[in-house]
């Protein structure tokens, strides 16, 4: 564990390439392959690049994996592998990263909620670093000046020209170096770059519980594609539920067993109290406020630590596919 900011490795981003640039990058791609995607540009005033993913397009699993990859800055990868829920074959996504930090934490976490005028996202991907408002970069001693930013945006509308402008100001660049990729969480893409966050949550439930998230030396996890849903609201349920009930990650970490023993049980999903009904319930009755969740919630269901300097290996957590099945509203013939 550790507790003092102090300590954080400043050199651990020295001489790595710009997280934007990556995702830059890797839009250029899709603008290339919008058929294939089922995606589209839209049609603004302005000059930035807004790319649907959902909103007014059907998308695809193609498309769902585009998006995380670009939210993670092309440092994650994804792939849809055979899995199981409750005897069922279900299809998982899987994830592996050997940069746990830069993936997950400075580019795929939704750290910024925006907001302009009535237009709400909840925004993630490596535009965040050129803000760089959250406590997390301070933190991390990580922040970047670039002259592109890219970003996903999960929202159920397009962003209007004043909200590109708010990600510019923000991000301190011009309109035309702004990239956001939107899909509704009621979407097939949008659904999928969800519930892609197995590896994140565990990351972030790490770096808030104070352990020192650079010990993390590579990551994979996997969780259920949740079906998607006719609303966002439902949407939001059964991504969550995927990770919190479905989801296991595996993390190879730096440390002595001793800490490892001391925080695994503090990180899988079943560390709050909250644990054991479907996440829509439990959004009711908080109000649909996050704010009122308690925030241990939101992790895997299984962790797995691999020692890498003892070698030896510690499980906390459990699946619990009656409540996925439950969220799923799978109907058995």
């Amino acid at each position: 564990m550790n507790d003092d900011e102090d300590d954080w490795d400043g050199d651990l981003f020295e001489d790595e390439p710009s997280l934007n640039h990556q995702a830059w990058d890797l839009v250029q791609q899709v603008l290339y392959n919008l058929d294939e995607l089922r995606v589209e540009p839209a049609v603004s005033s302005d000059s930035g690049i807004v790319l649907d993913f959902g909103v007014n397009v059907p998308g695809n699993l193609s498309a769902g994996l585009a998006l995380a990859e670009i939210c993670c800055s092309g440092l994650s990868d994804f792939s849809i592998v055979p899995g199981d829920v409750a005897g069922v074959r279900w299809p998982h996504i899987f994830v592996q990263t050997d940069d746990p930090v830069e993936s997950c934490l400075l580019s795929q976490y939704a750290g910024w909620q925006l907001q302009v005028d009535d237009y709400f996202a909840m925004a993630s991907g490596p535009m965040r670093t050129a803000r760089g408002s959250e406590p997390l970069f301070e933190t991390l001693q990580y922040q970047e000046v670039s002259d592109c930013v890219v970003g996903v945006l999960e929202a159920g509308a397009l962003p209007t020209d004043d909200v590109i402008q708010e990600i510019a100001d923000q991000c301190n660049v011009p309109v035309d170096g702004v990239a956001v990729l939107v899909a509704p969480t009621s979407s097939v893409a949008g659904n999928f770059q969800v519930v892609s966050r197995s590896v994140e949550t565990a990351m972030h439930k790490l770096f808030e519980l104070g352990f020192d998230v650079s010990r993390v030396e590579s990551a994979c996890g996997s969780a259920p594609i949740s079906p998607v849903a006719a609303d966002d609201l439902t949407g939001i349920g059964r991504t969550n539920d995927a990770i919190l009930y479905g989801g296991s990650v595996t993390l190879w970490v730096r440390g002595d067993d001793d800490m490892i023993r001391e925080l695994g049980p503090k990180v899988p999903a079943s560390s709050s109290e909250m644990y054991g009904r479907p996440f829509i319930e439990i959004f009711e009755a908080a109000g649909r406020d996050f704010y009122q969740i308690d925030p241990h919630l939101f992790s895997p269901g299984e962790v797995v630590f691999h020692n890498v300097e003892t070698g030896s290996v510690f499980q906390f957590g459990r699946l619990n596919p009656d409540v996925l099945l439950k969220s799923f509203h799978l109907k058995r013939g």
